[in-house]
């Protein structure tokens, strides 16, 4: 069988991160045809903007797409494309594994954690304004819809990936309407799910307890802000964003792509590190069904981390980044 899958190179240290994940994901011996277009700075010249529609176009007509890193201004510029593609495209859930790797120096063992975060409302919504010259307000938007949806798709990804617990994470205790309708979709929902452990947590209380035993939890939902802070935290506690993979999935496609920013400065210089982007393909991969790959190459990335001697500077090694691709290919053959 052959997949068409949009590539989305992306900015800065993306087409070299994206060209080491597609040599990988070729090497597993899945037939993928890839549909390659350009997003970001790269087209803003000639488009006028980051995210022009034959992107949109493209990911609705093949359904899959493997995205590298684009730039973001902070505090002007143009748009964020993530937050774009997630609300063009429905993509209401964003799926971001945190897993203890050997050969990656952190200060925990055995975490392996899946945060489930709903994409398309909360704060992140967007509806602010100004209010007079010395305020501004944002309004929080929850509702039972997007709720119950997201925490359906924890309780079923609970299910494929043989997890034993889902914890649901919110402030109800100071938002008490709209913190307090999540937790109430996600007390409803757990009933469906009685082969599947269900517990509450307040998010700062969570945080505290993510750093001192991480190991207790295994999937976490929650609306979108805290979503978003906690992936991060979930990311530093298995050695940073260069190994926090991401998935941002709706029904009808999905998008699949590394944690981490462009890197600008490190452009061009076949030095970065590739996992996250690597471990992203892995997930299409098995969001493809195509599972014996998945864990060809996933067997291969554990390989490479245990022998050490392909890594790249951030790793401890010296190696570049296509030879760190290059390791990962020999040891699927």
């Amino acid at each position: 069988m052959t997949y068409n899958v949009t590539l989305i190179p992306g900015d800065g240290i993306g087409p070299e991160i994206s060209a080491a994940a597609k040599e990988i994901i070729d090497a597993s011996g899945v037939n993928i045809n890839w549909e390659v277009v350009l997003a970001g700075e790269a087209v803003m010249a000639e488009h006028r903007t980051p995210l022009p529609d034959y992107v949109l176009e493209s990911i609705k007509r093949n359904r899959v797409a493997l995205k590298g890193p684009i730039t973001t201004p902070v505090g002007g510029g143009f748009r964020s494309v993530n937050v774009t593609l997630r609300q063009k495209l429905n993509l209401y859930a964003n799926v971001r594994p945190a897993r203890t790797l050997p050969g990656i120096s952190t200060r925990y063992e055995k975490v392996d954690i899946i945060v489930v975060r709903e994409n398309t409302e909360d704060l992140y919504a967007g509806i602010e304004h100004k209010v007079g010259k010395n305020a501004a307000e944002s309004i929080k938007i929850i509702t039972r819809e997007a709720s119950e949806k997201i925490v359906h798709f924890a309780f079923n990804l609970a299910r494929r990936e043989s997890r034993k617990k889902v914890t649901a994470v919110h402030k109800a205790n100071i938002m008490k309407l709209t913190d307090g309708l999540f937790l109430d979709c996600a007390r409803e929902v757990a009933k469906d799910y009685p082969d599947i452990s269900f517990d509450e947590m307040i998010v700062d209380a969570l945080c505290m307890k993510l750093v001192q035993a991480p190991e207790t939890y295994d999937v976490l939902v929650l609306p979108n802000l805290y979503g978003d802070i906690v992936s991060d935290l979930c990311a530093g506690l298995v050695g940073g964003l260069g190994v926090a993979p991401g998935a941002n999935i709706g029904d009808d496609a999905a998008v699949f792509e590394p944690v981490h920013g462009s890197a600008p400065k490190h452009a061009g210089k076949n030095r970065v590190n590739p996992l996250a982007i690597i471990l992203s393909g892995i997930m299409m991969l098995e969001h493809l069904n195509e599972k014996k790959a998945a864990q060809r190459v996933m067997e291969a990335v554990i390989a490479v981390l245990k022998e050490k001697t392909h890594l790249t500077y951030d790793l401890g090694g010296s190696a570049s980044t296509s030879e760190m691709a290059a390791a990962i290919i020999r040891k699927m053959s």
